[in-house]
Parts: C-alpha cells; structure tokens; sequence
C-alpha cells in the first residue's frame, strides 16, 4: 500500500470511529489498531489526533460535496433534489438509531469541548444549507430561501435525534413523509387545464325567417 492509501486508510478508520465512539473516546492506538499499523508507520502520517481530525473534516466535505453534486445531475428537479435530502434519514435510519447524524454529533462533540475544529465542523452543516438554498430559490422562493434551508435542516436534525433516542424507524418514516408534504405545499401550483372546447370569438349567425 503506497503512502497516499495508507493516508486514506487511516482517514477512513478515524472517520468511522470518531463517528461511532465519539472524537475524545477514540485514541491513537485505537485507529492504530482498526487501521492494522504499526505506531512508527502511523506517526509517519499523522502526529497528533487533531491533525486526523482536520483530515477526517476535510474527507467529509469533500464526500458531502460530492453527494449534493451527483443529486444535482441525477434529479431532474429541485423537488426531487430535495427529497433525496430528505431520506437521507431513511437511507441511513440504521447507522443515525445506532449513533445520530455524523454532523450533528461531530458537531456537538466539539462545540461542547469548544474545540479549535468546531467552526470547521460546522462548515459541512453550511454545505447542506448553501445547497437546499439555491434549490429552494430555484422552486420560487429565492426571498425566504435561506430560512427555508435552515428549517428543513433543523427539522432533520431533530429527527435524528429522536431517533437515536427511540430507536423507531416508523417515527423517521412518518416524519419524512411528512416533510415531503411539507415540501409539496411548497411547489408552485400546477397551471390549470385549458378547456377542450373554447369559444367561437366570432358573432353567431342569426336565424333567418
């Protein structure tokens, strides 16, 4: 394994385990050992936990990026751009009942240990909002866009919550669909249909004796 892979390999552990455990419950020796390297071949890449940290926000950015992306060419729509955020919590309801949002914990951690990182953190949050922005601007909405964006945000991110908390994935479900009804409401409404037989603009002629 060349070096730029075991960096990945590393960086992919940590993410996992930092997401899993917790940043401050996981050690060097534990992604050390996850990772299957050796102490001296570890610190060759990395010196400290938080520049793993720093990689493993990086690594997210650059996957969340990537995702938002990929939604943006696959849905043709921004209603249907949107609903795929929204089943995010259907998609990962196992991993989010096991251990919550991988930001919304990430973020948590750190805020409470007012770490250096925390800002940065933040930033894969200002990624989801920023893009559920220009969709909903896109939707006619370009006013209240933004507080759209932090809405739906915030109602996931309650979501999640609870459903680490209550372990029910028909809560998430109810709860999805009912932000895509929410969703729904938003849509400009459809044009109404022509009528079939439209007037003769012209005079009709009068009967003759």
């Amino acid at each position: 394994m060349g070096a730029n892979d075991t960096r990945r390999h590393i960086v992919d552990v940590a993410d996992r385990l930092f997401y899993a455990r917790g940043y401050a419950a996981t050690s060097f020796a534990d992604i050390a050992g996850e990772a299957g390297l050796s102490r001296g071949n570890f610190y060759y890449h990395f010196r400290t936990k938080d520049e793993i940290l720093d990689a493993v926000i990086e690594h997210r950015r650059a996957q969340t990026s990537a995702m938002l992306d990929g939604w943006e060419s696959e849905a043709q729509t921004p209603v249907d751009r949107i609903r795929r955020f929204i089943h995010l919590l259907v998609a990962n309801g196992a991993a989010i009942m096991a251990h919550g949002c991988p930001v919304g914990t990430l973020c948590n951690e750190l805020a409470k240990r007012d770490h250096a990182a925390r800002d940065d953190a933040a930033g894969l949050f200002a990624l989801f909002r920023d893009w559920l922005a220009r969709q909903f601007a896109a939707l006619g909405h370009a006013a209240e866009a933004d507080a759209l964006a932090l809405h739906l945000l915030m109602r996931s991110q309650g979501v999640a919550t609870l459903a680490t908390a209550l372990r029910d994935a028909a809560f998430v479900r109810r709860e999805v669909a009912d932000m895509e009804a929410w969703l729904l409401a938003r849509c400009p409404p459809a044009p109404s249909p022509l009528d079939p037989t439209p007037l003769d603009p012209s005079p009709s002629p009068r009967p003759t004796a």
